[in-house]
């Protein structure tokens, strides 16, 4: 079983992350979202289990102290983290997995998994970003103020990341997004391990 590759998706909230790994998984198989842990309160239309594993601060903590996460941090007062053993076991099964996680997760996960491909979600405006927390009406006034304010201090971790998409056109994005991966299954050293048989007989002397 060839091991599957680890991608890092990151972005300032409101800039069409989720919606965008949402459709790449539609569109490519053998990808899949690793589902993280969290504190923060379950919103409208969520589900357990699939749009985060909802646990109390108590639980989360001696889930960390246990070292059962691979990486674990604050976001606007609550906490995140991400299983180790369920994203070495997706990876070892030939999946990709995608870990939706901000700049700080990402780089505690840089500097476990050095072969992780890190990709960063940027809107096409300031004033694009602000309609879409404004237009998904799940946040109060000072909420969304407050998001604005951190995503401008999110951004500017851009240029730690391997690959930037602009999420301006959505079809488009989400090309860009899946070509990324495409791409790096086309590598040489992933389709020597896929088509070992296929190599070897095609490099046969006759």
């Amino acid at each position: 079983m060839v091991k599957g590759t680890l991608y890092i998706v990151s972005a300032p909230s409101g800039a069409g992350k989720t919606s965008l790994v949402q459709a790449l998984v539609e569109t490519l198989s053998d990808v899949v979202v690793s589902v993280s842990h969290t504190t923060r309160p379950m919103r409208e239309g969520e589900v357990d289990g699939v749009n985060y594993h909802f646990i109390d601060q108590r639980r989360f903590q001696q889930m960390s102290d246990n070292g059962d996460f691979l990486e674990h941090a604050s976001v606007f007062g609550n906490s995140y983290g991400t299983s180790r053993q369920h994203i070495q076991a997706q990876l070892l099964s030939g999946k990709d997995v995608i870990l939706e996680i901000d700049w700080q997760g990402a780089r505690q996960i840089r500097q476990l998994m050095q072969d992780c491909r890190s990709i960063y979600i940027l809107p096409p405006s300031v004033q694009a970003l602000r309609d879409r927390l404004c237009n998904r009406e799940q946040d109060s006034d000072e909420v969304i103020e407050s998001r604005m304010q951190q995503a401008v201090g999110e951004m500017s971790h851009c240029d730690e990341f391997d690959f930037i998409v602009i999420n301006d056109d959505f079809t488009q994005a989400r090309d860009e997004l899946a070509s990324i991966f495409v791409c790096n299954r086309m590598r040489r050293e992933h389709q020597q391990q896929v088509h070992t048989d296929l190599l070897a007989d095609l490099l046969r002397k006759p």
